[in-house]
Formats: C-alpha cells, sequence, structure tokens
C-alpha cells in the first residue's frame, strides 16, 4: 500500500470529523510538493472549501492539525500555503517500507492484470495476452529494425507478466510469397549448389545473398529491356526473372513437389540461422505460426466472406474489399492467379490463434508503417464474424535510421543483427579492457561474458530508452558509453553494489536493523524503491519499456549520489551501517529486476 492509499482514509475521517461531510475518494487530490516547499507529498484542499465555508488557508491547517493528532504518527510535520497542505511524514515510515520492500521477493510484480471482467474472467482469474513479435522473412537475415522490434516485443511481454497476465510469444514466420520465391530462383540459377556447410555462412546469410543477387540480376533486366524501348513499368512487368519468380511461386501454391521440396530445405537453412540470431540477442517465443500453415485459413475465410456478399470478385478473378463505408479504399485480398497476400495470411493466423488460445488480448508489434494493414485487418476479422476483430491491439512503432539513412535489404545495405551484435560485444570487451583487468582472478572466459553482457546491455537499452512510438537514431558508439543514460552506466552501478555486499558479507556486518534519521541521499533513494511498483504499472499501460528505462537509470544516479555521500562499509554506527546496506542490497535487487524486463542481464563484476 502506497502513502496515498494510507492517506486518503485519514483525510475522509478527519473531513468528516471536522466538517460532518462524507468525502470520497475521488474528491482527495494528491500531488508531490513542490521544491520549495518543505514535504513528501500536498494535499489539493480546495474540495473541501465550500463545505467548510472557511478559508483555504485555514481549512488547509486545520485538516493538517487534525491528520498530525490522529495517534498514527504518519504525519510528523504540516504547511498550509493557500489550498494547498503539505505533509511532512515522519522517517519511520520510509524506514519500514524499505524493510517491507527488502522483504518481498515478488516486489514490483502483481498477481493479476489490472483489468475488468471480461469473457467470464475477474480479477481472479489471470487474463492471457498473447504478444507478436519478430515475424521475419525466409529470404534474408534478421537487421537493425528486426533487432528493434524483437527487443521491444519481448521486453512488453515481460513487463506484461510482470503486471499479472499470462503472456503467450508468439512469432509469424513469413516463409512463402514472390520474396521467398527470388532467392529459390537466385539459388537455382547462380548457385552452383552452395550450401551453409559448403560456403561456411550461416544459413540465413546465405539465402540473402542471393535475394540481392535476384534483385541486381532484375535491374539488369529491366535496364536491359528499356534500352530496347520498354518504357521502365512495362519492363518491370516483363523481365523474364519476375515472371519465372511468379511461376515458381504459382507452382508452389500448387504443391508442385520440385519446388516445395527446394523450399524447405532452403527453409530449414534459415532456421537454423535465425535459431542462432534468437539466442544471442536473448529472446524467445512460446509458439511459432508459419504463412505456409495459416494463408489456407486465411483463403478459406476470404472465400466464405465471397459467397456471403462480405468481398466481391473482379472480372480478372482478383477478390476485394470494399471498405468505402469505413473511410478507407478497396483491399486485394486474393490475387487473379489465386494466390493469396498478407492479409490473407493474417486472417488465418488470427483465427488460428484464437482457436489455440483463450485469448483476452491480442498485441501485434509491427513498425508503424503498417497502421493501415491492421485497420483493415481489424474490420476485415469483424466483417467475418469474429468477436475478437475490433479489440486487436496494433502496437506501432517508429523505424531506426543509421547516421548514414535508411536500409534497403534488396541492396544488401542492412545492418546484420549478427554482425551488430557482435561489433557491440567486440566493443564491449575494448573499452572495458581496463575496467576488466583491474578485477583479481578473472579468467578469459569471465572477460568474454562481461563483455558479451556489457554489449548486448548497450545495444538493448539504448534502443528501448527511446519512445518507442518514435523513429530513432542508432549511434553505436553512444550506446556503449560507461556514463549518461546507457545499459552499461546502469550495469556498472549493479556490480559496484555487488562489490560492496560482497565486502560486507565477508566482513559480516550485514545485520541489525536501523531506527535512525535519514540522510536526505538515503531518503531520496528509499522513495525512489518505493516507486518501483507504479513504474512497473504505468510500463504494462503504455506498453512502453522506456519509462522502465528512464527509472533504472534515476535509480542508478540516486545510488552513486548516496554512495558519494553516504558512507556504507566504514560507517561506524552499526545501525546506520545495517541501513545502508539494506538500501545497497534493495537497490540492485530492483535495479536487476527493472533492467531484467528490459532482457538485460547485470554482471556481478565489471
Amino acid at each position: 500500500m502506497n502513502l496515498e492509499q494510507i492517506l486518503t482514509p485519514q483525510v475522509i475521517a478527519a473531513v468528516k470529523e471536522l466538517y460532518g461531510v462524507d468525502a470520497t475518494d475521488q474528491q482527495i487530490q494528491w500531488q508531490k510538493t513542490r521544491a520549495e516547499f518543505e514535504g513528501d507529498i500536498t494535499l489539493v484542499v480546495f474540495p473541501f472549501v465550500k463545505l467548510a465555508r472557511k478559508a483555504p488557508q485555514a481549512v488547509a491547517q486545520e485538516i493538517g492539525d487534525k491528520l498530525m493528532a490522529d495517534g498514527t504518527g504518519l504525519v510528523a510535520k504540516c504547511n498550509a500555503v493557500q489550498g494547498f497542505l503539505n505533509l511532512c511524514i515522519d522517517q519511520s515510515y520510509y524506514i519500514n517500507q524499505l524493510k517491507a520492500i527488502a522483504a518481498d521477493e515478488h516486489y514490483g510484480h502483481f498477481p493479476y492484470p489490472n483489468a475488468k471482467c471480461k469473457n467470464g474472467k475477474c480479477k481472479n482469474d489471470q487474463m492471457l495476452m498473447m504478444v507478436e513479435y519478430s515475424s521475419p522473412n525466409t529470404n534474408k537475415p534478421l537487421h537493425l529494425g528486426h533487432v528493434r522490434n524483437n527487443l521491444l516485443g519481448y521486453s512488453i511481454a515481460k513487463i506484461q507478466e510482470a503486471n499479472g497476465w499470462k503472456v503467450v510469444k508468439t512469432n509469424i514466420v513469413n516463409d512463402r510469397g514472390i520474396h521467398i520465391c527470388k532467392s529459390m530462383l537466385a539459388w537455382l540459377k547462380f548457385g552452383n549448389g552452395e550450401t551453409p556447410e559448403s560456403s561456411g555462412k550461416k544459413g540465413d546469410h546465405l539465402i540473402g545473398d542471393y535475394y540481392v543477387r535476384f534483385d541486381k540480376e532484375y535491374k539488369a533486366q529491366i535496364a536491359g529491356l528499356m534500352a530496347e524501348g520498354m518504357d521502365e513499368e512495362t519492363a518491370k512487368k516483363e523481365a523474364p526473372l519476375i515472371k519465372e519468380a511468379q511461376e515458381m511461386l504459382r507452382r508452389w501454391e500448387a504443391n508442385d513437389p520440385e519446388v516445395r521440396s527446394l523450399w524447405a530445405k532452403m527453409n530449414e537453412w534459415v532456421y537454423a540461422g535465425f535459431d542462432e540470431t534468437y539466442k544471442q540477442m536473448g529472446v524467445s517465443f512460446d509458439k511459432i505460426y508459419y504463412e505456409s500453415n495459416t494463408y489456407l485459413e486465411g483463403k478459406a475465410e476470404v472465400e466464405k466472406g465471397l459467397a456471403a456478399g462480405q468481398f466481391y470478385r473482379r472480372e480478372d478473378g482478383s477478390v476485394w474489399a470494399d471498405l468505402s463505408k469505413d473511410g478507407l479504399d478497396e483491399k486485394l485480398l486474393l490475387r487473379a492467379d489465386g494466390t493469396s497476400v498478407y492479409m490473407t495470411q493474417d486472417i488465418g493466423t488470427a483465427k488460428l490463434r484464437f482457436q489455440d488460445y483463450p485469448i483476452d488480448k491480442m498485441v501485434y508489434v509491427v513498425g508503424n508503417e503498417q497502421e493501415y494493414h491492421f485497420k483493415v485487418l481489424s474490420i476485415l476479422l469483424d466483417r467475418l464474424g469474429f468477436p475478437f476483430g475490433k479489440e486487436l491491439v496494433h502496437f506501432s512503432y517508429g523505424m531506426v535510421e543509421l547516421p548514414n539513412g535508411k536500409m534497403k535489404s534488396r541492396e544488401g545495405t542492412v545492418v546484420d543483427a549478427d554482425d551488430l551484435m557482435a561489433k557491440m560485444i567486440e566493443d564491449a570487451k575494448e573499452i572495458s579492457k581496463d575496467k576488466v583487468n583491474t578485477l583479481q582472478g578473472i579468467t578469459e572466459e569471465e572477460t568474454n561474458e562481461i563483455a558479451r553482457k556489457v554489449g548486448l546491455g548497450a545495444l538493448k537499452y539504448f534502443i528501448l530508452k527511446v519512445d518507442p512510438r518514435k523513429n530513432m537514431l542508432f549511434n553505436p558508439e553512444e550506446s556503449i558509453d560507461f556514463n549518461g543514460n546507457t545499459g552499461p552506466f546502469i550495469q556498472y552501478t549493479y556490480a559496484r553494489i555487488r562489490s560492496v555486499l560482497r565486502k560486507a558479507v565477508s566482513a559480516s556486518t550485514l545485520s541489525g536493523e536501523a531506527g535512525l534519521s535519514l540522510d536526505p541521499k538515503e531518503l531520496a533513494l528509499i522513495r525512489r524503491l518505493m516507486d518501483y511498483p507504479s513504474v512497473v504499472r504505468q510500463a504494462g499501460e503504455e506498453f512502453s519499456p522506456a519509462v522502465v528505462c528512464n527509472y533504472a537509470y534515476a535509480l542508478a544516479c540516486d545510488f552513486n549520489s548516496f554512495y558519494h555521500d553516504c558512507s556504507i562499509l566504514n560507517e561506524p554506527d552499526e545501525n546506520k551501517r545495517a541501513l545502508r546496506l539494506l538500501i545497497s542490497q534493495t537497490t540492485a535487487r530492483t535495479i536487476a529486476d527493472a533492467m531484467s524486463l528490459l532482457g538485460i542481464e547485470v554482471p556481478e563484476r565489471m
């Protein structure tokens, strides 16, 4: 129970006794005390001025006097400033709060989501949220854009779990379509039987190379046709390579055994590569769906909608949805040759997911360039009679850009996720070399492990600290800095605390309880620790890992300020030393928990 929850019934009782009025919780308004006034929390008394028929200053003073005299000892002092009552809370309250936080193994985590009853479920039933993220194509490796997607999706899932949801982390692999056929066709024409084993390349990298090769050869064919007098748009349609790729897609959907066999072999190469990348990134999934399995479900639903008059067929045989009544345009659902589009697949995937799980909330972590897509998906699912259609959540996030511009996978100018992570780890190893070398008895294996945690922590924190709805500029050099608002700074603070605690345990000083006055830096740190549950709740409501990042940084800053001003191990007073060790221990645990919600590991030594 926080301070506002404790004080609110006391204020209601005081108002009743003073003015004979039954105040409500909604009338009790709390604010943080302004810096220029003494106090921990401020009550707005204007709602009671008319009822009391007195001046605001007088009402504030009377309520303050009543709170100080109620016998609990919670309010030590107060000062009235017009219609505001600033309350100074007795320091024993904060010390007791610290002890309670330290004793709570699940501090900052909630047993049930803060949601109303739905589908027959109420607060005592754990509700299920499915979070979809990653959604890679099997024609190329994961790149920097995928890194932001995966880190956001995984962190959102962790944060929602902390808020009491049962979370199913899911991935839809786009393993079919024209883009896949482009890689397959290029490998057939130019690969000479190359495999991951023969080339020494990860499977996803190998296939990605052939996707780039297709684009190069395709552009050459377009240029050749244009040189013969054909306009560009016609050349793009008539180039032999694109026609062959389209024919391969048609054969795939017709279950041609030769095409299907090649497709299965090349996809297995890619999946093995993806698994390595996900493992290094530290993300995982509870259920993976494949477009090759879901698109037929979608086609069947589209055909039902067509028969029911929900959709219409054009003269060329293609199937469309008219969304003009919804303020949108027309949407293609099936091509003229009968092949499906992404929308078809997403309809089928949604249907299967709600068959597989009792989902209360479905969240799609997909970039903001797909906002229109998900508006349409929600409308179409609702039209098709699925009750969950209107309640799908598109978590729309901004794009990642680089100092030298945007990435283009077809041209091979992407920042590869594997290369990026390897570079971050190597940079962390180089930058932290001097720090790590000062640690006694550290092995090369431990050094490499610290570099891995710091490098990946720097990458994850830099990406997650930005408001997810904004575009961001990724700067690797800035992210790895050990100073400022970075992952390594917070990790280093944690390692510093763990070092203090190890020395304390060896000196048998981690004992006793404190019941004494608090230094301002101690008080600030305890208050920050008390904020953690509301931070977790806010991050869950806003679907924003950035809220957790900002808190972790502020907590680390508060500790370093405390560490600078307050002696810990050398404090001669046993009670003060025990109190400061308890503050340190609780801060370390809270930092570790907050960072875990971001998918970031914290090293014990740095």
